[in-house]
């Protein structure tokens, strides 16, 4: 039995695959690239047809036709007869132009050259992009995968995440390094007031996606913000959605927030993940479904071979049957559909289901080292003092925009570049991005003209909350202490972590309410009163409390509020749950006074540190970073003396100076 001989060109396809060759395959070396050149010969031998057959048939013509005729005799026509058909003509073509262009997708088509962005400024996302590496060359490669192995190249990728995390920017950095037509569509722009264009501008951009994929041997298409367009529809069951798994399976350990009750039982024979509406219209129904049958026939015969079937089919009617003939070939159309929501909860699960979407990839903010990525690449482009070239200060950068999105990042250090203009420079340096920071997380400062008392308690306010930090939260950074009104506060406290953490002990978050409560203990210490200035500091305290009690089991109960189901609380978040109940509303209130008594107690010990901080306030009127450290380390060092004379015990007095 003779041995096939193994195709060079495929297994070097497959050995990329598989992670050897590294990187995106080359085009002129993938299938995509060789159905292009075929496609292109093609279109060459069609063009030489179209080119060659008239001016054989002029040829022709001169040979033939005497030497009094005329070369193409035309027919007398009457101009009032062709007064009239012109006039019914534009009628009706206008009266057909409007039917197509209601109908006409919305699309815009980029070629490979027209984008600037490839898959090496695409950084601090080093997992989805390597995934989305190999999808791409499966695409690239789709034939050879096919073919050699009996696989499935992945014909849909849905991008889901917070917004700026680089959705878009990755999907045109695919078509870049793909080097196919790129069809960009945002999904509300297929939205119309008329019936039925909605779901016809659909089947017109799926129809031009897979023109372009024939013509160039694959196309790309991202659809932005897919959510509005393909809401899950009334009556299908959202639990059945691809990536869920039944809680009996599956386990996880939660972080800093807490998680949508997902381990309810189903109840009265009614699956709680069931959407039911009672009302569809065209955008939530009709819309889905053309879409969910577009997406599932990408590989459509195209007008020539529907032609060329009917006349196969007319033919064989006359013909017996063992010498029938084969109606043309269906032609697969290589096209990859890229779709980019921040709420893929919403959408409809047939969308989900392989065969549409294949792969489900899930765009996270970037930790640490993805930030320090990013930070070295944005600061490559821009304009900055050589004091930011210091890899301690990058990784300093990188600690303090925890939380920040890749867009987010980008824009704090055009902030820092627009401080640096304001000054008179044309470089940014660390100051100038310590300042964006505080703009961008705190506001612009508006200075308020506060009475000396109102200025002397918020000073001690914030001083409370300052001191309790650094006495109960040494793993946390002093940022900003401020008595300036800023987004509306009339004083605060910035706080966050030195080191990127994804969970909390029950320490943590007591030391947490304790910081909230602060501002409230140094107006009893020191004024024997308390203000209103306290009503964000409760909010804050009482959340956090509800969800140690209700979400982490820390107080006594391990029942978790998030399992109600089916009941009036459910309609409520985790913080209206808890205190519904009376014996969770007396374990908050239990855990909120014990979390006062032991900062009231901490400040009294030390009134010292809030006192030089409250100083400093009145004196400064804002305090950032070290110089909030500064001033408790310097008050701390301080001899004191005791009071014997104090009713209270021998209680601390004040510092020696």
């Amino acid at each position: 039995m003779p041995v096939a001989t193994p195709d060079p060109t495929a297994e070097r396809m497959l050995d990329h695959l598989a992670g050897a060759g590294g990187g995106v395959l080359a085009l002129r070396d993938a299938d995509v690239g060789t159905s292009r050149e075929r496609s292109r010969r093609a279109r060459f031998v069609r063009l030489a047809a179209l080119v060659w057959v008239p001016v054989g048939l002029g040829w022709l013509r001169t040979l033939t036709m005497g030497p009094a005729s005329a070369f193409l005799p035309l027919p007398q026509v009457d101009p009032f007869l062709v007064t009239i058909i012109v006039f019914f003509g534009l009628l009706l073509a206008l009266a057909v132009g409007q039917q197509l262009l209601s109908g006409r997708s919305p699309h815009v088509t980029y070629r490979p050259e027209q984008i600037d962005v490839r898959l090496a400024d695409v950084v601090g996302i080093d997992g989805v992009k390597d995934d989305v590496v190999r999808s791409l060359n499966l695409f690239l490669a789709h034939r050879t995968f096919s073919r050699e192995m009996g696989g499935t190249p992945r014909r849909g990728l849905l991008f889901e995440g917070a917004p700026g995390t680089g959705k878009t920017h990755l999907a045109r950095a695919m078509a870049k390094e793909a080097g196919v037509p790129f069809l960009f569509v945002s999904a509300p722009s297929f939205q119309s007031m008329w019936y039925g264009a909605t779901a016809k501008k659909i089947r017109s951009y799926f129809k031009a996606l897979r023109k372009a994929a024939r013509k160039e041997g694959g196309a790309i298409g991202f659809m932005e913000e897919i959510d509005a367009i393909a809401t899950s529809r009334g009556g299908v069951a959202s639990a059945m959605a691809p990536g869920t798994m039944s809680p009996s399976r599956v386990a996880g350990c939660h972080g800093m927030s807490s998680l949508p009750a997902a381990y309810a039982a189903v109840t009265n024979g009614v699956d709680a993940g069931t959407v039911r509406t009672a009302f569809t219209s065209e955008g939530t129904g009709g819309v889905v479904n053309e879409l969910l049958v577009q997406m599932q026939s990408f590989d459509a015969l195209t007008g020539w071979q529907r032609l060329g079937g009917w006349l196969v089919d007319r033919a064989n009617l006359l013909l017996p049957p063992e010498r029938q003939l084969r109606r043309p070939a269906l032609l697969p159309s290589n096209v990859l559909l890229i779709a980019a929501t921040n709420r893929a909860d919403s959408l409809d699960p047939a969308l989900l289901r392989p065969g549409r979407f294949d792969r489900r990839l899930t765009f996270e903010l970037p930790a640490k080292s993805g930030r320090r990525a990013l930070v070295d690449h944005f600061l490559a482009g821009k304009s900055h003092a050589a004091e930011l070239d210091d890899g301690e200060r990058r990784d300093a950068l990188a600690a303090l925009t925890q939380g920040y999105s890749p867009v987010r990042i980008e824009h704090l250090l055009d902030e820092a570049l627009v401080a640096a203009l304001r000054r008179g420079s044309r470089e940014m340096t660390w100051s100038d991005v310590e300042q964006a920071r505080l703009v961008e997380e705190v506001g612009t400062g508006a200075p308020v003209e506060y009475t000396a008392h109102e200025r002397c308690l918020i000073a001690t306010h914030e001083a409370g909350h300052a001191t309790l930090a650094w006495l109960t939260a040494p793993q946390r950074r002093l940022e900003v202490l401020t008595i300036i009104r800023r987004r509306g506060a009339l004083g605060l406290l910035a706080h966050g972590d030195r080191e990127e953490v994804f969970t909390r002990s029950r320490i943590e978050l007591q030391a947490l309410v304790q910081i909230a409560m602060g501002g409230q203990c140094a107006e009893e210490l020191f004024f024997g009163d308390v203000s209103t200035g306290p009503g964000g500091d409760l909010l804050y305290a009482t959340n956090c409390a509800a969800e140690m009690v209700g979400a982490h089991g820390m107080d006594g109960s391990l029942v978790s509020y998030l399992a109600v189901q089916n009941s009036a609380a459910c309609d409520t978040n985790l913080v209206g749950r808890v205190l519904a109940d009376d014996r969770g509303r007396d374990r908050v209130e239990a855990l909120l006074q014990a979390q006062k008594a032991t900062a009231r107690a901490l400040l009294d010990a030390n009134r010292h540190l809030v006192e030089a901080l409250r100083d400093a306030l009145l004196e400064r009127e804002e305090l950032i970073g070290a110089e909030i450290t500064d001033v408790l380390e310097r008050a701390a060092a301080r001899p004191r003396v005791v009071d014997l004379r104090d009713p209270a015990g021998g209680r601390l007095g004040a510092p020696v100076d």
